[in-house]
């Protein structure tokens, strides 16, 4: 997690772990474009894509989701549980569909939510694990911590995080991963957080999870400060319209758990409103694709929901002062016209 791990600390964990199954750390670092010293040990400097690069080649390797670091966990197993959890409403369900998964699925670290008055602690057993380093305690708890908050599209603060092992030459990056420094040396694992968080419903559909699938591992290496603004999540809902239907207030507000009322009230409280964010997102849309060329005005206008090219021209002009075609790229699209 190149900002949430750093990256070079990581990568010599993954090389001793690979060292210790038998593979050819030195062959495994160079597919992943990672330098290495003299005692074929990655150096310093190694980006977030270098080490999603080498993750993913140890998960090839090895074929296994923890990188045989405790019992079996097929490759599939992190997609599996994510089509679980996707359809439920809220974060309460989807911590009980996680629990549910970690029950079934052998390899799975078992996971625990314990429900307080005033927090939440999430629970993941990683006894079973042969991981003296901790990196695979420590990837999984941040792949749960991570893909939580990108379902409910908002931060999930730590009150606290425990761990069951002593501080190492790497404590203070936990910081950076969890944005809490850790308690070590606790009974077990173990992230709190505030139980209103509970009821935060989940903004993202298939074709989010589809995005978010493919970009493994590299979104568990990589920064995701999510909005937690009503306008971001509202923003998150609306950019769906953009591929066919666009949602309602009414939808958005249900989506949300508000009254639509309210809802116009939070984002005029944030200076903004769902007409607003929704030509936002048109403008940026139009913008990319006329910097691409691959499509007409016409054809442009047509898709983002306009009855004809020269309300969207009249439209375009408003939202950035300029004509459709001071974007074209030179040649254009093929046989399209300039849209002026």
């Amino acid at each position: 997690m190149s900002n949430a791990m750093r990256s070079g600390n990581v990568a010599l964990r993954l090389a001793r772990v690979a060292e210790r199954q038998g593979l050819d750390v030195s062959s495994l670092l160079r597919r992943a474009g990672i330098a290495a010293d003299s005692a074929g040990r990655p150096v310093a400097e190694v980006t977030g894509e270098q080490l999603s690069e080498l993750t993913h080649e140890m998960w090839i390797l090895t074929e296994d989701e923890l990188m045989n670091l405790g019992p079996p966990l097929p490759r599939g197993s992190f997609q599996l549980v994510m089509r679980s959890l996707i359809h439920v409403p809220d974060l309460r369900s989807a911590l009980q569909r996680l629990v549910e998964a970690s029950t079934v699925l052998t390899g799975m670290p078992n996971v625990s939510v314990m429900v307080g008055d005033d927090r939440v602690d999430l629970g993941i057993d990683v006894g079973e694990l042969d991981d003296p380093d901790h990196l695979g305690a420590e990837l999984t708890a941040a792949a749960i911590h991570r893909t939580l908050g990108w379902l409910v599209g908002r931060r999930l603060p730590l009150l606290a995080l425990d761990l069951p092992w002593p501080p190492s030459e790497y404590a203070a990056d936990y910081e950076i991963v969890f944005g809490r420094h850790p308690d070590f040396d606790a009974p077990r694992l173990v992230m709190a957080f505030d139980s209103r968080l509970l009821t935060a419903p989940l903004v993202r559909d298939e074709q989010d999870l589809t995005d978010y699938l493919s970009d493994q591992p590299n979104v568990w290496f990589s920064t995701r400060d999510f909005g937690s603004t009503t306008a971001d999540q509202v923003r998150m809902i609306l950019q769906r319209g953009l591929s066919g239907h666009w949602p309602t207030p009414d939808d958005i507000a249900a989506q949300l758990r508000v009254s639509t009322q309210h809802l116009r009230r939070l984002l005029r409280d944030e200076h903004t409103s769902i007409g607003q964010t929704k030509e936002e997102l048109l403008r940026d849309a139009a913008i990319a694709s006329l910097s691409r060329g691959e499509e007409s005005v016409e054809d442009l206008a047509r898709r983002l929901g306009f009855s004809e090219a020269s309300a969207f021209r009249r439209a375009f002009r408003r939202w950035t002062g300029r004509p459709p075609g001071s974007y074209r790229t030179p040649e254009g699209p093929r046989g399209s016209a300039t849209g002026a």
